[in-house]
């Protein structure tokens, strides 16, 4: 008897080491995850969406969220995270991710940028030099002249014409490069 009673005992731990249990927080942490996944989705513009890989009931949810106001786009966005929990969200994550991360990229080439302005108007001939090195198709006299009229500006405290236009010279000159 003490035998077989073992035995169930044995047999209950391997059971019960098979079942995963998920913890009612838990649950709740990875709704509240693919609802801010589902407001992220509605934020973005439909050129944007149409890169991610969306079934047509979310498509036809988030364009409907996008129209929503206030209480209505509460809910509507309850019901995309509800909709995102019986779709595989992975594909629509990375899609977004790259995404995102094109952004994040095309912000620090800009914040590159204003450095180097700021460089060329601090060093000037120096820095000057340096940029043509690596970009012979720059207009030396063009470049010359904004940062002239831009350190003139800043000594002045007039407003930043040429320290704007010497930015966008810049951006110029890398966006032909990149091509």
């Amino acid at each position: 008897m003490a035998k077989r009673k073992q035995d169930d005992f044995e047999w209950q731990n391997e059971e019960q080491e098979e079942i995963i249990w998920v913890s009612k927080s838990e649950i709740k942490r990875d709704a509240e995850a693919l609802k801010k996944l589902g407001e992220k989705l509605v934020e973005l513009t439909p050129a944007k969406l149409d890169k991610i890989p969306l079934d047509d009931n979310l498509q036809e949810a988030i364009f409907l969220a996008q129209r929503l106001q206030k209480e209505a786009r509460r809910r509507q966005l309850q019901y995309i995270g509800k909709l995102l929990r019986s779709t595989d969200v992975e594909p629509i994550q990375e899609a977004l991710d790259k995404i995102e991360n094109k952004h994040l990229q095309q912000q620090i080439v800009l914040h590159k940028l204003e450095l180097l302005r700021d460089e060329l108007i601090e060093q000037g001939d120096t820095a000057l030099t340096r940029l043509l090195n690596d970009y012979p198709q720059a207009d030396r006299q063009q470049l010359r002249n904004l940062i002239r009229s831009a350190k003139k500006e800043k000594e002045q405290n007039k407003p930043a014409k040429a320290y704007r236009e010497l930015f966008q010279c810049l951006k110029e000159i890398f966006l032909t490069e990149s091509l």
